[in-house]
C-alpha cells in the first residue's frame, strides 16, 4: 500500500477516493477501522470516520486506531483527511487529531491545505475562498453544526493546537521552497503549516513534497497531488466497474448548504419530493412512518427525494424550538434509508456528510468500491454491507455539485 488516508467523515472520504482513483490508484474505501489486515490489492486505502462532531478525544481515539491500523499494514505514508471548507469548532477536531497523529509518527510542520480548485475552494495569504468569497462570508458561517466565522486558517487551527501553526506562503510554493520552508518549522518546533494553493500546479507542488513525508493533510486535491507524486505519469483512471440499474432510485438530502437548496430545488420540481419537518407532537417515529407512507404511494419508473434540507432562517427557527433537530434529522433519514433498501431502491443518493454516516451506519455498509465521477469530487460507489448485499451509492458533501446534480447523477449508470 502506498498511501494510507484517515478521512473525518463518509462524503470526504469517497470524495478523496474519487480523486485517488482518478490519478490511477487501485483504492479502496472501508467504513471505521477494519478489524481484518488491509487488502493487499490496492494502492491506497481510505478509512471513513464519523468523527469530524464528535468530542476531541475520541475523534483522536478513532484516528490513533486507523493509524494503528495501517503501520501494522505496513503503510508508512499518511494522510489525514478534512473537509475543504475546514469545517471544525473553536476546540477541534482538526487540531487535536492533527496533533496527535503527528506525534505518534514523529512528524513536526505537518502540510495543512484544504485547497481544491475543481469545486473552488483555494487558500492565499493562510485565508480559505469558496469561489470569490472569503469562507466566512459565503455560507458556512450558517453550518448548522460546524459554523465557520474566521476564513484565516492559521488563526482557525491555532486554536485548537498547543504548538504552533505557520504559513507557507504561495510564493514560496512557486519558488520550489516547500522543503526549506518545512525544515526550518521543523527545527522551530511548529506542529503544522497552513500551506496556499490557488491552482492544481500547486497542489502537484505541494504533492511531490508530501510524497515523501510520514503524514500530511488536507482535502481532496491536495490527496490527487500526491496520488499524482506516487503514480508517475502514464496512469489512466481506475474506476471499479459498475453493473447496471435494476430497481429504483432515490434521494435522501439533508445537508443545508446553499448548493444543495439549489439542487433541491431543482428536483422538487420535476420529481416527486417530501419534506420531513418537526413540529410540536411529532417525533422521529411519526415522521419515519408519514415518509413510508408517502414513498410507498410513489410511482417505481420516477426517481424521489425525501428532504429535511431548509434555507439558514428555517434551521435557526427549528433548532431554536428543537435543540435535538440535527440527531433526529439523522436517525429519520438513516431509518429511511434502510426503509427505502427493502423497498427495492437499489440506487441511491444521500447529500449531506452527518445525513451519509447516519444512512451508511443504519445500513450496515463496510466496503465501497469507487466508480466513475458524476461531478468533481463525487463519484458513484458500490456499497457492500454486512449481510454482503450490494448498492449503488453516491455520498455527496453538501457544498459539492452543480444544481443539476441530483437529476443527471443516474445518466452515469445507464
Amino acid at each position: 500500500m502506498l498511501l494510507g488516508c484517515i478521512a473525518d467523515d463518509l462524503t470526504g472520504a469517497t470524495d478523496l477516493a474519487n480523486e485517488l482513483v482518478r490519478k490511477g490508484m487501485r483504492t479502496v474505501q472501508v467504513v471505521g477501522v477494519p478489524s481484518s489486515p488491509p487488502p493487499a490489492d490496492c494502492d491506497a486505502v481510505v478509512v471513513a470516520l464519523k468523527s469530524r462532531s464528535l468530542l476531541a478525544t475520541s475523534a483522536v481515539e478513532q484516528s490513533l486506531a486507523a493509524l494503528s491500523w495501517f503501520r501494522t499494514g505496513g503503510c508508512e505514508r499518511v494522510y489525514f483527511k478534512y473537509c475543504s471548507t475546514f469545517d471544525s469548532t473553536p476546540a477541534g477536531n482538526i487540531g487535536p487529531v492533527l496533533e496527535a497523529l503527528a506525534s505518534a509518527s514523529s512528524a513536526s510542520a505537518v502540510i495543512a491545505c484544504p485547497a481544491f480548485p475543481a469545486t473552488g475552494r483555494t487558500v492565499y495569504q493562510g485565508h480559505l475562498f469558496v469561489g470569490d468569497q472569503l469562507l466566512s462570508e459565503s455560507g458556512m458561517e450558517h453550518h448548522p453544526l460546524n459554523p465557520m466565522r474566521d476564513s484565516n486558517l492559521v488563526r482557525v487551527l491555532q486554536a485548537q493546537t498547543r504548538a504552533p501553526v505557520a504559513l507557507i506562503s504561495l510564493r514560496e510554493v512557486r519558488a520550489g521552497r516547500i522543503g526549506e520552508r518545512v525544515d526550518a518549522l521543523a527545527a522551530q518546533g511548529f506542529v503544522a503549516a497552513i500551506a496556499d494553493a490557488v491552482d492544481d500546479d500547486d497542489l502537484v507542488a505541494l504533492g511531490a513534497h508530501c510524497a515523501r513525508a510520514v503524514l500530511s493533510s488536507g482535502g481532496s486535491g491536495l490527496g490527487a497531488g500526491i496520488a499524482a507524486a506516487l503514480m508517475g505519469p502514464g496512469h489512466a483512471p481506475a474506476p471499479a466497474s459498475m453493473p447496471g440499474l435494476r430497481g429504483r432510485r432515490a434521494v435522501l438530502a439533508g445537508s443545508c448548504s446553499k448548493a444543495t437548496n439549489r439542487q433541491v430545488a431543482v428536483m422538487a420540481a420535476k420529481a416527486p419530493a417530501f419534506r420531513i419537518e418537526l413540529e410540536d407532537g411529532r417525533d422521529a417515529a411519526a415522521l419515519v412512518a408519514e415518509a413510508r407512507d408517502w414513498i410507498a404511494a410513489q410511482d417505481s419508473a420516477q426517481p424521489l427525494l425525501v428532504y429535511s434540507t431548509a434555507d439558514p432562517a428555517e434551521v435557526a427557527r427549528q433548532r431554536a424550538r428543537f435543540p435535538n433537530a440535527s440527531e433526529v434529522y439523522e436517525a429519520v433519514l438513516g431509518e429511511l434509508g434502510a426503509f427505502l433498501v427493502d423497498f427495492g431502491v437499489d440506487a441511491l443518493i444521500v447529500a449531506g456528510g452527518e445525513t451519509s454516516g447516519a444512512v451508511i451506519e443504519r445500513l450496515g455498509v463496510q466496503r465501497l468500491a469507487i466508480g466513475g465521477e458524476i461531478d468533481p469530487g463525487v463519484p458513484w460507489t458500490m456499497a457492500t454491507t454486512r449481510d454482503g448485499g450490494s448498492l449503488h451509492l453516491a455520498l455527496k458533501s453538501g457544498n459539492f455539485g452543480t444544481d443539476d446534480f441530483l437529476l443527471k447523477a443516474w445518466d452515469k449508470l445507464a
